[in-house]
């Protein structure tokens, strides 16, 4: 079995390399992704699976019925680009103004639509279903839960999930049973003032200084009104505000995400924020809209599942490269599977081979992969699998 899949491995790289690149030159963003469901839902046809396309909008399901009844486990990837623009040089870069896949997502659809034909190739062998989830909008809106409300998980008694480590050099595998990724909230903040002319700021109620103060001050909350033995995140992503240099602003929005691993601290950071936020709109006259959404909860992998993909992976690439994942403050809508059925996300190493691509983390313009942890992941996930429904 390891020889025969090792050969097919060979066989497929180029395949998983020209796709992984079709998809990178066009990525798309969450909910748009009709030209790579597309894709998706032709090549899983083409194995002779059970396709149902157009859930949450954009996503696919593959079911792959293996030759005797068993249970059903189910492998999920992601397919959303980012609004980022590509500032790599390859030939192989964005063709999409605007939009470029800096987080791997191209990386998993490639590696589980490899995965499906591997599996599809050992149909008789399996005890059991596959279901090969391609889902939407990860990096937001967030498509896991209307995927999940569409009925994606009925009848799963497993899911697997994996996601590019640029940290780590090809070959490595990371998991840990457990707490693994944070929950991850956003927040829209608009304070408004007062319009006018420059040169009488006392006839108005400049709002720019107020969203200075508020910047400031937010930052105070982690750093002193948070236990230092707990771990939380507030960054403010955008602020926005004026239209000219001789222009007071009547308005400016800001809007951040808040992260912690404590479902207590997740509950009283919204409340911080609004106690801070009033007492200085309030000290200056403005006024203030807070929109607070609870966004991905943490991600925790459950114990059997976390054990069986670190057996996996010692068997197939070694004890000394498989490692713990330190918890990261990063959010991953993989969660909502995690919370419904007992699964697993599993991190692997696909650190870039040139020195300076190599320092390019995921979201930034320039980021790239290694390659060769496409056939590495889809064999990690196949082994994942056929492990799981041999027990």
């Amino acid at each position: 079995m390891k020889e025969l899949i090792a050969q097919r491995l060979q066989e497929l790289y180029p395949k998983l390399v020209e796709t992984r690149r079709d998809l990178h030159r066009h990525p798309e963003l969450g909910f748009q992704e009709v030209r790579t469901s597309g894709i998706v839902a032709e090549w899983l046809r083409g194995l002779g699976l059970e396709v149902e396309t157009g859930i949450a909008q954009t996503g696919v399901v593959g079911r792959l019925r293996g030759g005797r009844p068993g249970k059903t486990v189910a492998l999920r990837a992601d397919m959303d680009a980012l609004p980022i623009q590509d500032l790599k040089t390859c030939d192989y870069a964005s063709q999409v103004p605007g939009k470029m896949h800096a987080c791997g997502h191209d990386a998993h659809t490639t590696i589980v639509l490899g995965a499906a034909t591997l599996l599809s190739e050992l149909r008789e062998q399996i005890a059991g279903d596959v279901l090969f989830i391609f889902q939407p909008a990860e990096e937001g809106p967030g498509g896991a839960a209307p995927m999940i409300e569409a009925g994606v998980l009925e009848g799963v008694d497993m899911a697997f999930g994996i996601h590019m480590a640029p940290i780590a050099p090809v070959g490595i595998v990371a998991v840990s049973p457990g707490p693994v990724m944070a929950s991850a909230d956003e927040f829209r903040l608009t304070i408004r003032g007062k319009g006018g002319h420059a040169a009488y700021p006392h006839m108005a109620l400049d709002v720019i200084p107020v969203a200075a103060q508020v910047v400031t001050a937010l930052q105070q909350i982690v750093s002193r009104a948070v236990d230092p033995t707990k771990t939380a995140v507030l960054t403010i992503g955008t602020i926005q505000g004026g239209t000219k240099s001789n222009v007071i602003a009547d308005s400016v929005e800001l809007t951040g995400t808040v992260r912690t691993f404590d479902p207590l601290l997740r509950e009283e950071l919204p409340k911080r924020i609004e106690s801070i936020v009033s007492g200085i709109a309030a000290g200056f006259g403005a006024s203030y809209e807070l929109d607070y959404q609870f966004k991905y909860p943490v991600l925790i992998n459950h114990g059997e599942a976390a054990q069986l993909m670190r057996e996996v992976g010692v068997e197939l690439f070694g004890e000394g490269r498989v490692l713990d994942v330190p918890p990261q403050m990063t959010g991953e809508d993989f969660a909502y599977f995690l919370q419904k059925v007992p699964g697993c996300f599993t991190f692997l190493g696909c650190k870039h081979p040139e020195p300076l691509v190599a320092d390019y983390n995921v979201h930034h313009p320039a980021f790239d992969i290694d390659e060769r942890v496409l056939p590495l992941g889809v064999q990690l996930l196949t082994a994942g699998v056929l492990t799981y429904l041999s027990r």
